[in-house]
């Protein structure tokens, strides 16, 4: 995955958002959403937030829809495990939830922490009422995210889109 790939399917989920009319923009900072938090944090139409943890996005989300706000929670696979708990307040209280979700821990993974929250993040995610959507094909990104959010927002519904590490690339360090 080029540089350049990530640029191109960044810029388009971006203007899916755009076009779903998010305003707010939550994340924990992440390599594989980069781009994606550097077009939010540029725009004039989008207030971003730098979260701590990722069950603070949940909660700050929640009140953005309350106060006539659309608002997505960009975070890694790893901090699903961090928001199970918080996911019965848009479930409970019938509000959307929009989550952009890069993988770890899939094929290729060199970092053993990642593996367990990589590969039980759907099913975590399904065990907590949240609907799924995984993606692995970068030319189908913007369809899925688009389908996840009209069913979010139109349902209401928690949904996640899970985009792969083939999208993304594998993550290396060092040398």
């Amino acid at each position: 995955m080029t540089q350049t790939d990530i640029a191109t399917w960044s810029g388009e989920i971006y203007q899916s958002l755009l076009r779903h009319r998010v305003r707010q923009v939550a994340y924990v900072p992440d390599a594989g959403h980069l781009h994606l938090i550097e077009r939010c944090i540029e725009s004039s139409e989008m207030v971003s937030v730098p979260l701590t943890t990722e069950e603070e996005g949940v909660a700050l989300l929640a009140g953005a829809w309350l106060g006539g706000d659309r608002g997505v929670l960009l975070m890694q696979s790893s901090g699903v495990g961090n928001c199970l708990n918080m996911l019965a307040l848009p479930r409970v209280c019938e509000m959307p939830l929009v989550m952009l979700v890069t993988m770890r821990g899939e094929s290729g993974e060199f970092n053993p922490w990642q593996v367990p929250m990589g590969q039980n993040s759907e099913k975590l995610l399904a065990a907590a009422g949240v609907l799924t959507f995984p993606v692995n094909q970068s030319d189908r990104l913007e369809e899925v995210v688009d389908a996840a959010m009209r069913k979010a927002f139109e349902g209401p519904s928690a949904v996640a889109v899970l985009i792969s590490q083939r999208i993304l690339g594998v993550k290396k360090f060092g040398k």
